[in-house]
């Protein structure tokens, strides 16, 4: 339950990746990124279910799923870019699922973009050479 005046900013997307694409990227934005500000980027299907945090000091990985050990990153300046995205290395079938970006400012409302990664099979060769990244779409 909300207390009044409480509100959420809510954003989401699809995103659709081959697997064996070298990486993809799960994006979340905002206009700027106000002090103390916490990104939280978790998969509620996953215990732990931390898979990326990121304050002003830089990542803080304590808390990670293990499974996305040295696979996500985020940009060095996403605080002065606003952009909180994150990027997935080598992308696999299991990463398939809702993915939350959490931004938690202190003393303001939190902000959250779902985003609905869906990892396909393996694509053939032909669709490679049209397409290296593996990157299929990309919906607001």
């Amino acid at each position: 339950m909300f207390s009044p005046g409480f509100y959420l900013t809510f954003h989401a997307f699809t995103v659709e990746v081959y697997e064996g694409a070298e990486s993809v990227l799960l994006p979340c934005q905002i206009p700027f990124v106000p002090e103390d500000t916490t990104v939280m980027w978790s998969c509620f299907d996953l215990n732990p279910t931390t898979v990326h945090q990121w304050t002003e000091e830089g990542d803080d990985l304590r808390d990670q799923n293990q499974r996305y050990r040295d696979r996500t990153w985020m940009k060095t300046d996403a605080a002065e870019t606003g952009n909180l995205s994150l990027t997935l290395r080598k992308p696999r079938l299991s990463d398939s699922g809702t993915y939350t970006c959490t931004i938690r400012p202190v003393g303001e409302e939190p902000r959250l973009t779902n985003v609905q990664l869906q990892v396909k099979g393996q694509c053939s060769s032909e669709t490679w050479k049209s397409n290296r990244s593996g990157f299929i779409s990309q919906n607001e």
